[in-house]
């Protein structure tokens, strides 16, 4: 699926008049640029799923997110959506520095997902040693997010950044 990605990647560039710089991030979900605007002369990150679905949960996140004109959360920067393109599953947004949270594939809006407890438990046990001694702050992020009614499901490292060097 990568390759696939790549292209159609490549392809949503040169749709939009657009270079790709370098890349930020991939997962299971999507993969994520650095774009260059020719058109405007401006830089953002671009993010091509590889399926409709969590495409349209991340769509929704960055909508919410808008509508409480949210770009950071306890001093972690949130990327905010600048386009949608729902043909070629593409998100275009502003590129954020650490510390950070992106990545909303795996978000829920308006309450988690229905796991059973067993796996919450193993879920946040999981949590809990990647994040080591930062997990208080992480836990205290996520429920910030929960009280908006965005539960984030895809936490990791890659997703809940701290500054280089410690938090």
């Amino acid at each position: 699926m990568n390759e696939e990605l790549e292209e159609r990647i490549r392809g949503y560039a040169r749709f939009r008049g657009g270079t790709l710089r370098e890349r930020l991030g991939y997962g299971i979900h999507g993969i994520v640029y650095v774009m260059e605007d020719n058109k405007n002369l401006g830089r953002m990150a671009v993010k091509v799923h590889g399926a409709g679905a969590p495409y349209r949960r991340e769509r929704r996140v960055y909508e919410r997110l808008a509508d409480l004109r949210l770009s950071s959360l306890r001093g972690f920067a949130i990327p905010r959506a600048l386009r949608f393109d729902d043909e070629w599953l593409a998100i275009e947004m502003t590129i954020v520095a650490q510390p950070f949270v992106v990545d909303f594939a795996e978000a829920y809006l308006d309450g988690p997902p229905e796991f059973p407890e067993d796996v919450w438990v193993e879920w946040e046990a999981e949590k809990q040693e990647q994040f080591g001694g930062n997990w208080t702050t992480v836990s205290a992020i996520l429920e910030e997010f929960r009280r908006r009614g965005i539960h984030l499901v895809d936490v990791n490292p890659g997703n809940i950044s701290f500054r280089q060097g410690g938090a």
